[in-house]
């Protein structure tokens, strides 16, 4: 259901006319919605996995204490009985761990998404009030924004698969090359982001006409 979602906002992007600020805003509150969806999944993803931990924590130092009541010539035979399912809790207790570490970054990157996602709903505001641009210009910036919702759109997509990973089939290697890849893809996209908004900033500034101008645009874009 989520990953429909997702792709009817592609194909949104991909079939409607140039899009207004109304229209953009409301594609992003639904990309929006489908990534702290993820975010609550991997919150409880987290969870579960930490209990699990706890539990193996506990039967390991049962086990422990066990030993500890044993005599010395008890101990040998109970090591002997008991080496192999020792074996299996600290393999599995380093499994669950690193599944948390995954869960984590996944996590991560979700939020660095709602980030971007902030950001253009932002600025985009920011750009409607700044008297220093044509319409032909916010027209232009707008399209950038569309395209970065669009970006958004398929990251998203490429978190559901990540977040599906863990109940298919799927090689360690294989999950952490798709965790990467789409860490790699926010990371370039939040800097282009970034590196737009301050090329647009630098050009407003540079437009105004007084200093009582300047400090009023400083304001708008949260200069100090």
């Amino acid at each position: 259901m989520i990953k429909r979602v997702v792709f009817i906002t592609l194909l949104l992007f991909a079939t409607a006319a140039p899009a207004n600020q109304a229209r953009a805003a409301g594609w992003a509150a639904i990309i929006k919605a489908v990534i702290e969806r993820v975010v609550k999944a991997v919150d409880l993803m987290i969870q579960r996995r930490q209990n699990s931990v706890i539990r193996l924590q506990n039967a390991q130092k049962a086990l422990e204490n066990t030993m500890s009541k044993l005599k010395l010539d008890q101990i040998t035979e109970w090591v002997s009985k008991q080496r192999e399912l020792y074996r299996q809790y600290y393999d599995e207790l380093k499994k669950v761990k690193s599944v948390i570490a995954y869960y984590f970054k996944i996590k991560q990157i979700a939020e660095k998404q709602l980030l971007i996602l902030d950001i253009c709903q932002k600025t985009a505001q920011i750009y409607q009030a700044d008297k220093h641009f044509s319409q032909a210009e916010l027209s232009d910036i707008r399209q950038i924004h569309q395209g970065i919702l669009q970006q958004s759109a398929q990251n998203t997509d490429l978190l559901l698969l990540v977040v599906k990973s863990f109940s298919v089939h799927m090689t360690d290697a294989a999950r952490l090359q798709l965790i990467e890849q789409t860490s790699e893809n926010i990371d370039q996209l939040f800097e282009e982001l970034i590196s737009f908004n301050q090329q647009n900033q630098t050009l407003s500034l540079s437009r105004a006409r007084s200093e009582f101008d300047t400090k009023v645009t400083r304001q708008l874009y949260g200069i100090d």
